[in-house]
């Protein structure tokens, strides 16, 4: 749990810092966290699949960046209301296990929950979206890890003036979280320059407007 703990700690850090970048004082502002976390969930089951009238293979690997997209605005509900980062650990450890809700439907409906206690709290449900993190088959350290690279993409977002609408989301032919997907790949997240290699093959990327070369 100490480990657990030290790394919840260090994504605040890293979400605070990046919400300043939106704007200083951020945490006066009332932003309605709840508002993007709900619909995030409708494109958490678009990559997952939920078309009855034609063939969908879940894209575990977007299911997954779209609960770490969730965790983002989870963080800066959290920070908000000054949750500690104890509780945060003990609640992302003590997940129910949600392996019932492997399959399709009970997947959907999990996330369909996880939802409507967002809207009726109109907050982030802690304990709902651990139990999702166990049904989507991520485990803590996946979540940092991937929390740590979409961080990356998001400061370099804002670095290429996404807030100012002259960003490019799209380029050679995908978009920015498809090249987070495939470049993290390429590089070792236990690495102390992890971020900064994966900021730098990204503006790489960016600039060539073309598939990166192994």
């Amino acid at each position: 749990m100490v480990g657990i703990e030290a790394r919840v700690g260090a994504m605040l850090v890293l979400q605070d810092e990046v919400n300043a970048r939106v704007h200083p004082q951020w945490r006066a502002q009332g932003y309605p966290w709840y508002r993007a976390i709900w619909v995030e969930c409708a494109e958490l089951l678009d990559h997952h699949g939920w078309k009855w009238w034609k063939h969908q293979t879940p894209d575990w690997a977007q299911v997954q960046l779209e609960l770490v997209d969730i965790w983002h605005f989870g963080l800066s509900a959290l920070l908000t209301s000054r949750v500690p980062a104890t509780a945060i650990a003990t609640a992302l450890g003590q997940a129910p296990d949600a392996s019932a809700a492997r399959g399709a439907e009970a997947f959907c409906s999990a996330v369909e929950v996880f939802a409507a206690n967002t809207l009726r709290m109109r907050d982030f449900d802690l304990p709902g979206f651990a139990a999702l993190l166990r049904a989507a088959g991520l485990d803590f350290e996946a979540l940092y890890r991937g929390y740590v690279g979409k961080n990356v993409l998001n400061r370099f977002r804002q670095d290429r003036g996404y807030q100012q609408g002259t960003y490019r989301k799209h380029w050679g032919g995908r978009e920015d979280n498809e090249w987070l997907v495939i470049l993290s790949a390429d590089l070792d997240p236990e690495s102390a320059n992890f971020a900064a290699d994966l900021h730098a093959a990204l503006d790489a990327s960016y600039r060539a407007g073309d598939r990166p070369r192994g």
